[in-house]
């Protein structure tokens, strides 16, 4: 199986639309809690950002509380995008503790070579960093890459890690 980009793409500006989401930053929890999805956070293994599960009709998405607030926005889009892309699978992946069944953000999902974790992350970019809204943030002028004061300052609007506002810029140009 290989990622679907365009349907993660698609979904995320779909959410976007659905919230009439015209400025940075996105408004990751209340989307998400908009959804009836239950948001913790909780502290975790280091290596592990996040993730999402459902169990008896309730929806959840469990956060890291110990990494950086940035991080901690991307792995709540992450996970929202496992319940909007995934949800079939919830159930089946990881067994944590009382019987919870998980997709989990972690290093291996960091990676980019798991098809639903390139999709969840392609999800998370376009949610956090719309493309329109990055134009607009970039203007006439473009954007050099190699300009780190305004990678920070895209980073700092967005509420982003600024390797994610990189990664994010380098994908669009």
């Amino acid at each position: 199986m290989s990622a679907d980009k365009e349907r993660a793409i698609t979904a995320a500006r779909r959410i976007l639309e659905e919230h009439n989401i015209q400025r940075a930053p996105v408004p990751v929890e209340r989307i998400i809690k908009s959804r009836n999805i239950v948001l913790d956070y909780a502290p975790l293994d280091e290596d592990l950002s996040g993730m999402a599960y459902s169990q008896d009709g309730v929806s959840m998405i469990g956060v890291n509380a110990l990494h950086h607030p940035n991080r901690q926005r991307f792995s709540a889009a992450h996970e929202l995008a496992h319940h909007v892309l995934h949800e079939e699978r919830l159930h089946g992946e990881v067994h944590l503790s009382k019987g919870l069944r998980a997709l989990r953000r972690d290093q291996v999902s960091s990676q980019g070579t798991d098809p639903l974790e390139v999709e969840a992350n392609t999800f998370a970019s376009e949610l956090l960093m719309p493309h329109q809204l990055l134009l607009d943030a970039c203007g006439k002028e473009g954007l050099d890459l190699d300009d780190e004061a305004k990678v920070e300052k895209l980073a700092k609007k967005f509420r982003v890690s600024v390797s994610a506002m990189k990664y994010r810029l380098a994908n669009l140009m």
